[in-house]
């Protein structure tokens, strides 16, 4: 049976839609790995108490993260550090 042009309409709509979605998690993935780096990398003894509590809550917000979803996020960073060297 072939599709009608409604049908051609709403499935060219949704892979659009999750192209979007798709390009919108690669973009939320390489802020969660960039802010995760941060993280890491940050003395807790030199910041200010509010700026030290800020990192907290991100932290927090970074390890309630999927493991695998962190793992990704990650390696997302890693690979755009070697494409900008």
């Amino acid at each position: 049976m072939p599709r009608n042009s409604l049908e051609e309409q709403e499935t060219s709509m949704l892979r659009a839609e999750m192209e979007i979605l798709m390009n919108e998690r690669q973009s939320l993935l390489a802020v969660t790995g960039a802010a995760a780096v941060f993280v890491a990398e940050l003395d807790s003894s030199i910041l200010p108490d509010d700026v030290c509590e800020a990192a907290k809550v991100l932290s927090n917000a970074l390890n309630n993260l999927p493991e695998e979803t962190l793992r990704d996020a990650l390696e997302k960073v890693q690979a755009e550090s070697v494409v900008s060297e």
